[in-house]
């Protein structure tokens, strides 16, 4: 019973705080993306697509997660936006206090879209809220088409998901059909985009997904560039 307790507690501290930050978030008037994978899927690969094609239209800011290095975050900062690095020492995710501390290392007065890159992992980020709007789970082809019944919580909370690597498909056994049908099985709602950054494919499509989503909280006109 006590480790159900302490468990209960963490999972109840975590909801407290990131009340706050959801809290602040919306007074800003900030959208929020909770962008979750296994390591190597093109999290950031598809981030700096979209920053590259969004940046002139809104403020943009990361909140990069990682083990140990900053090399991710440094990628990021080279598109020219705002960016902190949280290092978790080995924890296998981000909550809502290493998100408070990020928040505030940004001037969120000049910000329209946050997005939150978890840590590479498909179990643990699905459990935690950090303050966002909406999750969006990075799937890759050369990871398999079984993954969305295998981790079914981190696909069930996601209101988009994105099939990336779409170049490599024809090197892999990656099933569409049944990436589909199981995705539907188990989040009929969900938005799915097919993507590449090696041929910048599906990243106009999902730019323009996300100016709606941004304008639906904020109202206005942001378009993809051209």
């Amino acid at each position: 019973m006590s480790e159900i307790k302490v468990v209960a507690n963490i999972l109840h501290t975590n909801e407290e705080i990131t009340s706050q930050n959801k809290q602040l978030l919306n007074e800003k008037g900030i959208f929020v993306i909770n962008m979750m994978s296994s390591p190597g899927s093109g999290k950031t690969s598809l981030l700096e697509r979209v920053i590259s094609k969004l940046k002139g239209k809104l403020g943009i800011a990361v909140i990069e997660g990682d083990l140990y290095t900053t090399k991710d975050a440094e990628r990021i900062e080279a598109q020219g936006v705002p960016v902190v690095q949280i290092n978790t020492g080995g924890a296998c995710h981000l909550d809502g206090k290493m998100i408070k501390g990020a928040l505030d290392s940004l001037n969120l007065d000049n910000v329209d879209l946050l997005v939150i890159e978890n840590v590479g992992n498909l179990v643990c980020p699905a459990a935690f809220e950090l303050g966002e709007d909406i999750k969006i789970t990075v799937l890759s082809t050369p990871e398999g088409n079984d993954k969305p019944l295998k981790y079914p919580r981190m696909f069930e909370n996601s209101t988009a998901i994105i099939l990336n690597k779409l170049d490599l498909l024809e090197l892999t056994n990656f099933n569409k059909d049944e990436f589909y049908k199981d995705v539907n099985s188990l989040n009929v709602h969900a938005t799915i985009f097919e993507t590449s950054c090696v041929k910048d494919q599906g990243i106009d499509e999902l730019c323009s997904w996300l100016s709606q989503q941004i304008d639906n909280k904020k109202g206005g006109n942001v378009l993809c560039q051209e």
